[in-house]
């Protein structure tokens, strides 16, 4: 596995007293996240005032992002709905992905062409396991759902290049970051290793304008950007795990993190305000999808 002596950054601490922080997003000028825990979507400013933007009641929100027409949409995991904020802020089912699987699903991406990745779900864990093999499932803008991955090492974090022709995914237990090629359909091909991980377990990612990615690491406690093969250029430690990483500000590069600390599956949605937005500039801006959404 190619790698290097990483360059060392410090992240400032602009919010805390989470639950627990998930699927950041930076959309209309603020980092938008899923808050487990609370049933919440938050949104953050840049100075850290934190503004709750919907509150999804007994559903937990896993997972966000937004349709090219400005909806915004929820992966209600455990549920097995893909829910679509409506104008008047009502919330509708707009995809029942409960026939393709009754494990939990993960994270959402929407590309530039409106298609939506959803991962997770897949078959039953093994005895004494957590997850099972993951899926990628597409559901394209006329409604229609279907697989296009299996086999996922439990699924994480999804980025689409800027050209809408590569989709890569964090698969966490195989530590490593695994690309696909993307057809006109939206189908996926050409699976391949994108960046072995070594000994880092990455969750959340988000992509850059040089083609790096960045990935947070739980049991790790650190966020590393990692060029195509594998080669790690940059570290921001933390003092609990990070689950999830965007790239946002006035001019994109200012890296935020979700952290927490970390106490098992089974205490995933706890009463414990652990949850940290951290921060810190770098050098280059986020590109792709997630998008950086529109008000930048």
């Amino acid at each position: 596995m190619p790698s290097s002596n990483a360059a060392t950054r410090k992240a400032g601490i602009i919010a805390e007293g989470l639950a627990f922080g998930e699927s950041p997003r930076w959309h209309d000028g603020r980092l938008w996240l899923c808050n487990w825990g609370t049933g919440q979507i938050v949104a953050v400013g840049e100075e850290g005032a934190c503004e709750v933007m919907l509150t999804t009641g007994a559903v937990l929100p896993y997972s966000i992002d937004w349709l090219p027409d400005g909806r915004l949409l929820v992966i209600s995991g455990r549920e097995g709905i893909l829910l679509r904020r409506e104008t008047d802020g009502t919330l509708v089912t707009h995809a029942d992905l409960r026939g393709l699987s009754q494990n939990p699903w993960n994270e959402i991406v929407v590309d530039g062409r409106g298609n939506i990745y959803v991962n997770g779900g897949g078959p039953a864990a093994a005895p004494g396991e957590h997850f099972g093999p993951g899926t990628i499932v597409l559901v394209t803008s006329d409604g229609a759902i279907r697989q296009v991955a299996d086999n996922i090492a439990f699924a994480n974090g999804m980025v689409v290049t800027p050209d809408n022709r590569t989709l890569i995914v964090a698969e966490s237990h195989a530590r490593r970051l695994t690309a696909f090629d993307i057809a006109g359909d939206g189908s996926l091909a050409n699976r391949r290793i994108w960046a072995d991980l070594g000994g880092d377990y990455p969750d959340g990612i988000v992509l850059d304008t040089e083609g790096c990615v960045w990935y947070a690491d739980v049991p790790n406690r650190h966020c590393v950007r990692v060029r195509e093969g594998g080669t790690k250029v940059e570290t921001v430690p933390a003092d609990r795990g990070c689950f999830a990483c965007m790239l946002g500000g006035v001019e994109g590069r200012t890296l935020y993190i979700l952290a927490a600390e970390w106490r098992g599956f089974e205490h995933m949605v706890s009463d414990a305000r652990t949850g940290q937005v951290l921060s810190v500039d770098v050098s280059a801006a986020g590109a792709g999808w997630p998008s950086r959404g529109s008000g930048l």
